[in-house]
């Protein structure tokens, strides 16, 4: 154990809390890049667009042999994606940005790629390469923030465990 108190007395609490008020959330307790963040999280959002957009697409493009398992997965997933990004989205105006929902350089801020797929085999690879790249990015950007930002990788955690289940659900029907 140190000598020093385990909280900062409660004067300069109250007197930091005034000061920077227009920064709402983010505190002089912030630990992270606050810059870095909200690109880091740009580009998150822009990938959970993509993928909802190529799920999106594999729900009403899915069929032949066990196609309706696969389209309903594909919709939840979307759902899900969706989810995601509007959470995203919200953790970035918190932050004081702008959440950048332009189609303009879409594809080149996400970490995934739309690929559409021709068969059903197909869709459901591809999907489950995103949902690995996403996996990976995630776990990268989780362990960057660290204990800078544990709001925004707690929330990425969650969405992590989300990406995870993705991927088995896709192995799954790639092994029906």
């Amino acid at each position: 154990m140190t000598d020093q108190p385990f909280l900062t007395d409660v004067k300069t609490l109250r007197e930091r809390a005034r000061r920077h008020m227009e920064r709402g959330a983010v505190t002089e307790g912030y630990g992270a890049d606050i810059g870095q963040v909200i690109h880091i999280l740009n580009e998150a959002l822009a990938t959970e667009i993509v993928c909802t957009l190529r799920y999106k697409r594999h729900h009403f493009m899915a069929s032949g042999l066990n196609s309706q398992a696969a389209a309903v997965e594909f919709l939840e997933h979307a759902n899900e994606e969706q989810q995601h990004a509007d959470q995203i989205a919200a953790r970035i105006v918190q932050l004081g940005g702008a959440p950048n929902f332009s189609p303009e350089g879409l594809l080149t801020r996400s970490h995934a790629e739309y690929v559409e797929g021709t068969t059903l085999k197909e869709m459901i690879e591809e999907d489950l390469v995103a949902e690995r790249i996403a996996i990976d990015s995630y776990r990268e950007i989780i362990q960057y923030l660290g204990n800078a930002d544990p709001t925004t990788r707690r929330m990425l955690e969650e969405i992590l465990a989300v990406e995870e289940e993705h991927a088995d659900d896709l192995l799954d029907l790639l092994e029906q």
